[in-house]
C-alpha cells in the first residue's frame, strides 16, 4: 500500500476527548472546537486490519 494519498484518519482532542475523522496529507492537525488545542492522532483508517 503506498501512503501519501489522501488517507482518513481519526484524531481525538487529549482534554475533552472530542473525535473527529479528516484526510491526510495535510498542512496540520485541526484544532478542538470546544478547547482550542491541537488534536492528536488516535487511528489510521486503513481499509481492513489485522489482529
Amino acid at each position: 500500500m503506498e501512503r501519501g494519498k489522501k488517507e482518513p484518519i481519526q484524531v481525538v482532542c487529549p482534554r475533552c476527548k472530542y473525535t473527529e475523522i479528516v484526510y491526510l496529507p495535510r498542512e496540520d492537525l485541526p484544532k478542538c472546537p470546544d478547547c482550542s488545542i491541537p488534536m492528536m492522532i488516535q487511528e489510521l483508517l486503513d481499509e481492513g486490519k489485522s489482529y
